[in-house]
């Protein structure tokens, strides 16, 4: 199957579990512009990238209507080089890298969605702010000026069984209930599951499922 029979399978599936209003995010990490452009001509407008350099490349290369969502960890160095090119970024795990990106978005004039990327896990080896101070990341967040916070992003552990990874996603749905309750404010997006775990995601409330692997290959 095509990349594009391969999106419009799980589109399909996700509407037959009633979940069509989840947003499908191809992770195209691993393919080339090219392959991008598939997806383009079928309609596909945005796509996640993990790594400045290999997304610069591709965007220059790519219509501009595109929309890329940035999905690796964020250097602080880097941040100028991202918000040029990417209008969403969901790994902002810490206080300094908001006010950083809060700083230079204004510099630059433009407004970046931003998710806060949470460790629910508690995995060392992951980013994330851990899920005990997430209250203190959002009122930061929220109080930025340039930059608009829609929402939590997490990951399950990569050899996570299907109950392990519902226990950390509804982790994050709670979270994010907590920060709404306490400082009033509307995250309406959880950016959670990929392609070995996106129906426990959808499951736990997902609204925006990050699948690479599951899209791009071919059988």
């Amino acid at each position: 199957m095509s990349c594009t029979e391969n999106y419009k399978a799980l589109l399909e599936e996700l509407e037959s579990i009633k979940k069509n209003g989840v947003k499908l995010l191809p992770v195209s990490k691993t393919v080339s512009a090219d392959v991008i452009k598939e997806l383009y001509d079928a309609g596909v407008r945005e796509f996640a990238e993990n790594r400045i350099e290999v997304l610069t490349p591709k965007a220059e290369s790519l219509p501009d209507d595109i929309c890329w969502h940035f999905i690796g960890r964020l250097q602080s160095n880097k941040v100028r080089k991202i918000l040029k090119i990417a209008q969403v970024i969901h790994s902002v795990d810490s206080v300094e890298l908001v006010q950083r990106i809060d700083r230079i978005a204004g510099e630059e004039k433009c407004t970046p969605e931003i998710f806060l990327e949470i460790s629910v896990s508690g995995e060392a080896c992951k980013g994330g702010f851990p899920v005990e101070q997430a209250v203190e990341l959002a009122q930061v967040a929220a109080d930025a000026r340039n930059i608009k916070v829609v929402g939590l992003m997490t990951m399950a552990p990569l050899e996570a069984t299907p109950e392990e990874c519902r226990v950390v996603f509804n982790g994050l749905r709670e979270c994010r209930d907590k920060i709404e309750n306490e400082l009033k404010i509307s995250l309406p997006e959880l950016s959670m599951g990929m392609s070995n775990d996106w129906k426990e995601a959808v499951a736990c409330g997902a609204t925006v499922i990050r699948v690479g692997s599951s899209i791009f290959h071919k059988e």
